[in-house]
């Protein structure tokens, strides 16, 4: 028998009031990525494929590395909009995930019906909330192995927190325990039923035949006056149809976000557990409340993160490097055995196994740093090649430029890239010497060995192993000084 196809829909209609933002809630970001970029990592991930038909997880989701995976696919996929649609499938253009409008916004059931003219071709639907960035992928795939184990109408994940939340209440059939009969809203909830520890987590695995019937009976006698999906619950129940529960390993997983002071807690949550997966992994992290790592990061085993240091991105660092203290690095590519000393920022930059940099270095989108080059305390590199045990050590810009292996960048030497309209490549050979405080004036070429004096503003191409001076001729002036302060005023 063939396996049933799977549609996977993310509500994220909702403004979000309490945010107090001109953006939707759900791209609000929380652990490095938006909370829906996390939902949707979660879905791409989960293994939900039988094994002799998984396929590959579509590329390129907004805020996910792009990795083969059996998850859903982004084509069954896809997200309801409502205020900040536009700036939502901005967020997703070019993923393959699709986006549906749901205008107005009547409720999470009025959500789900918004969408069935994309689900009802499907055998079974996950529904998932946009603003639950906790949700893992092992949730995802357990709602779908137990709806197609249990042949049930509809599986919903529930949590039973040591704490009390205001989320709906699961109410279970006292014959048949496994069996659950409807979802109490926390407002509509007497007294005895506040008292029901488990809860609703927010998550559903529904077959559609029988959910697109309950959706046709939704009502909205309810204090908001909403079409609730919770209700869908009940009327199946009361249908005799299988509704059973999924309990969550984590019950953190459907905490979702309500306000900044929620969205605050929640990144410190998912920052906490990514840097708990690289201490399990063989990173040593110094002091892990200080270090803020995105979720999209990968560190190499050995590799040491001293106190203060911050992984954005895509950075992939590689094994036995070390990052020293309040280093920034966003979507960065480090080899193997790299140091960054204290307090460099990098941006888009490529550094290969062994080199050196900082402190205070500055790396640029662009910059390629070549195994074992030096690169220094104040030193900016951007679109620039530096080859394998290259030095610029002290106070350079290096702009559009190409340096080859061994050459050595004197302190305070530039090079003049932009004429005010266009950018212009310098190309500097392999062992050159470049002289303190040198001025290179693109477009210009330095010769393979040739030395450029200290003080030298240089506007010509210099052949190799040769000597370019480009200062004016020093004159001197005996007694000058002490006579001008003989001067009276």
């Amino acid at each position: 028998m063939a396996a049933p196809t799977t549609a996977v829909l993310i509500l994220a209609a909702g403004r979000g009031t309490r945010m107090r933002s001109q953006w939707p809630k759900v791209l609000h970001a929380a652990g490095g990525r938006s909370m829906l970029a996390s939902v949707l990592a979660a879905v791409q991930a989960a293994d939900v494929a039988p094994p002799d038909t998984a396929g590959v997880a579509s590329k390129g989701t907004v805020g996910v590395a792009p990795k083969d995976t059996a998850g859903v696919a982004a084509k069954d996929t896809a997200v309801v909009a409502g205020f900040g649609l536009d700036q939502i499938a901005a967020a997703l253009q070019g993923s393959g995930v699709s986006v549906l409008r749901q205008e107005p916004q009547l409720g999470t059931g009025h959500a789900v019906q918004s969408a069935q003219s994309w689900w009802q071709a499907y055998d079974q639907l996950v529904v998932l909330h946009g603003d639950m960035p906790l949700l893992s992928p092992a949730t995802v795939q357990g709602l779908i192995a137990r709806r197609q184990e249990s042949a049930a109408a509809a599986v919903l994940a529930t949590a039973s927190p040591s704490e009390p939340r205001a989320y709906g209440r699961i109410l279970r059939d006292p014959k048949a325990p496994e069996r659950v009969l409807a979802i109490v809203e926390e407002k509509q909830a007497t007294p005895e039923q506040r008292q029901i520890r488990e809860l609703n987590a927010g998550f559903y695995a529904f077959a559609t035949a029988p959910l697109a019937q309950a959706l046709a009976q939704l009502g909205t006698d309810n204090p908001h006056g909403e079409y609730y999906l919770t209700d869908t619950i009940a009327i199946l129940a009361r249908q005799g149809q299988a509704v059973v529960g999924y309990a969550l390993s984590d019950e953190r997983e459907c905490l979702g976000v309500n306000d900044r002071a929620e969205l605050a807690q929640l990144d410190r949550d998912l920052r906490r557990r990514k840097v708990e997966q690289l201490l399990q992994s063989g990173v040593t992290v110094q002091l892990p409340d200080t270090v803020v790592v995105d979720a999209g990061v990968e560190v190499g085993p050995d590799t040491v993160l001293e106190p203060g240091v911050q992984l954005l991105g895509a950075t992939r660092i590689g094994s036995n490097c070390h990052i020293r203290s309040y280093s920034i690095l966003t979507d960065c590519e480090l080899g193997d055995h790299v140091l960054v000393r204290p307090h460099c920022v990098m941006e888009s930059a490529r550094v290969e196994d062994g080199a050196l940099l900082g402190p205070f270095t500055r790396l640029r989108e662009g910059a390629h740093i070549g195994p074992g080059a030096h690169i220094g305390n104040f030193v900016e590199v951007k679109k620039s090649k530096v080859g394998a045990g290259a030095k610029a050590n002290h106070l350079a810009y290096l702009g559009d430029a190409s340096i080859g292996a061994k050459a050595n960048i004197g302190a305070g030497t530039i090079t003049c890239n932009y004429d005010g309209v266009h950018k212009h490549p310098t190309q500097i050979g392999a062992g050159a010497f470049i002289g303190s405080n040198s001025t290179l004036v693109a477009p210009i070429e330095i010769g393979p060995g040739a030395y450029i004096a200290a003080g030298s503003v240089v506007t010509e191409s210099v052949p190799a192993d040769a000597l370019a001076l480009g200062r004016a001729r020093q004159t001197t002036k005996p007694g000058w000084a002490a006579k001008r302060r003989q001067r009276k005023p």
